[in-house]
């Protein structure tokens, strides 16, 4: 940090497991992604190529390259993992992530129907090939998953060898564990909460709102993800108290003016 204060947060550093950010490359270009980390890159943990981005972006292995630089994972969004899957292409899929040196990888299935045994057959096939996060919840704003279900789900995708599972929300921010207003479901987080270990989730959150309710709920150390590279900085000032929606949040009511 630039200057020292008192009453901030514990704010883990990096490398850790929890606390971390996940950030939301939807087409960034090379230069772009070198101008995005020399200013975030001590704050990013994790950087998602969304949805069938990396299969269309030119210049892949140069951004790649790039983020690698920094030593920053990075993983192929869980919807080209899908269209892999639905093109009866899983091998080529775990080819794909070899090639390029991709050591993350999600299992999702919100685009497609995956009989949820199968699915963690896929978790478990993958972890013998790197690091996996599987993403729980649909991207069918009609499809409701009551909240048992959702921990259901997610425990057993744990227990088949995800190293964190992602709390659907797409890259809007209006679906899964919020409403189409964007509003959090808030009976629903709270009871996933109940059952599963907030540090294996990745609330994905890309609205401001979203991201003050799980500092508020969990603390500076939620994992948060669809993060837009321009809100970095932002969401980090957040988090320890250096925003206005979270200011008074660490401070001692007795000590201060």
């Amino acid at each position: 940090m630039n200057f020292k204060l008192s009453q901030m947060p514990d704010r883990l550093l990096k490398p850790r497991t929890n606390g971390i950010t996940m950030v939301m490359d939807k087409g960034l270009s090379v230069e772009e992604a070198k101008n995005f980390l020399s200013v975030s890159y001590p704050h990013v943990d994790i950087i998602k190529l969304g949805f069938g981005t990396s299969f269309v972006t030119p210049n892949l292995e140069e951004k790649l390259k790039v983020y690698r630089s920094y030593n920053i994972p990075i993983y192929f969004g869980g919807t080209l993992f899908e269209a892999f899957l639905i093109r009866n292409q899983f091998e080529d899929y775990i080819a794909v992530c070899k090639e390029y040196g991709i050591s993350f990888m999600e299992v999702s299935d919100g685009s497609i129907t995956i009989p949820h045994a199968e699915k963690c057959g896929y978790i478990e096939k993958l972890t013998q090939h790197g690091t996996v996060l599987s993403e729980v919840g649909s991207k069918d704003a009609a499809h409701i998953i009551p909240p048992y279900k959702w921990i259901e789900l997610m425990r057993a995708e744990l227990n088949a060898g995800a190293t964190y599972v992602i709390a659907e929300a797409r890259e809007a921010g209006n679906v899964g564990i919020y409403r189409g207003s964007g509003e959090v479901r808030e009976g629903l987080v709270q009871e996933i909460l109940t059952q599963i270990p907030s540090e294996k989730i990745i609330w994905e959150a890309p609205q401001k709102a979203q991201q003050l309710y799980f500092i508020e709920l969990i603390g500076c150390n939620v994992n948060l993800g669809n993060i837009a590279p321009t809100e970095m900085i932002a969401l980090e000032a957040m988090r320890v108290g250096l925003r206005g929606d979270t200011f008074h949040l660490y401070l001692n009511k007795e000590t201060i003016l």
